[in-house]
């Protein structure tokens, strides 16, 4: 991920990036049921298409290579019972991580961290009113594959300035606090 993240291998990269980034676009305008009908139709059609090429080239030359998936349909692709088995006990764990800290927010356990999560959700009603999810998902695609790199291409200019700001951040509070001293 990481290498992918800074465009160590660019052939990669740009696939695993315009692939997403057209997937988030097609559900940004079409269903999902849509989306997927259509992948699944031109999955199909590139299948069909090369094993009736290489059927017709088999019998103008008169071979006998055989079917030209034969090596991928043989391919064991079963999940063991045990395997399963692992990646449920794998999922639990996150799931009963989840249930608790869900059951111990709604249900008050400590009163910040649910007046937190108040404001957040509140907060995120005025993004749900500007943005859609898929929307906030190509940005953060975006985001993923931009910034990384452009920090590393800048970072000695960007850790100045972030500098700066940091700096100037800390005055203003000290000056706040200064005025209001009950803060500190």
């Amino acid at each position: 991920v990481h290498d992918l993240i800074f465009w160590r291998d660019v052939k990669k990269t740009g696939f695993v990036f315009g692939t997403t980034l057209v997937m988030l676009l097609s559900l940004a305008a079409f269903s999902v049921i849509s989306v997927i009908s259509y992948l699944i139709l031109a999955l199909l059609s590139v299948t069909i298409s090369f094993r009736v090429y290489k059927s017709v080239i088999q019998a103008v030359q008169k071979s006998e290579e055989g079917h030209p998936f034969k090596a991928y349909l043989d391919v064991d692709i079963t999940l063991s019972s045990e395997a399963f088995h692992n990646y449920v006990n794998a999922a639990m764990v996150h799931i009963n991580r989840a249930l608790k800290l869900i059951i111990r927010l709604f249900l008050v356990e400590d009163l910040v961290d649910s007046l937190k999560l108040a404001v957040f959700m509140w907060l995120m009603t005025y993004v749900g009113a500007v943005f859609n999810g898929i929307t906030l998902l190509i940005l953060a695609e975006l985001l993923v594959f931009s910034v990384p790199i452009v920090y590393e291409k800048y970072k000695t200019q960007i850790d100045h300035y972030v500098g700066i700001a940091r700096d100037q951040t800390k005055s203003i509070v000290e000056k706040i606090q200064a005025k209001l001293p009950g803060i500190a």
